[in-house]
């Protein structure tokens, strides 16, 4: 259930109420019966499961669309074919 805020016009205090959402807005005070207003107040939600930090999703299924040319990857300096260098 929703736990709605509250202030009274008549004591001037500030209370809590956990209502339904199905149930109409409080009318009265409950101590000393004036009229009360509904405040606006923020709210907070809690994320549980995968996928909801950045660490669960980031970079999965990802893949280089451009592989490293052989040479790269073998630390040779002559160049190749697949090698930007090798136009120099």
């Amino acid at each position: 259930m929703p736990i709605y805020e509250y202030h009274c016009t008549a004591c001037d205090e500030n209370f809590e109420v956990s209502r339904k959402i199905t149930e109409g807005p409080l009318a009265a005070c409950p101590s000393c019966h004036g009229k009360v207003e509904k405040l606006i107040s923020q709210s907070s939600f809690v994320l549980k499961g995968s996928g909801w930090y950045k660490t669960d999703y980031a970079g999965k299924g990802k893949k280089d669309a451009t592989p490293a040319p052989a040479c790269a990857s073998s630390g040779s300096k002559s160049a190749c074919a697949g090698c930007p260098s090798a136009a120099d």
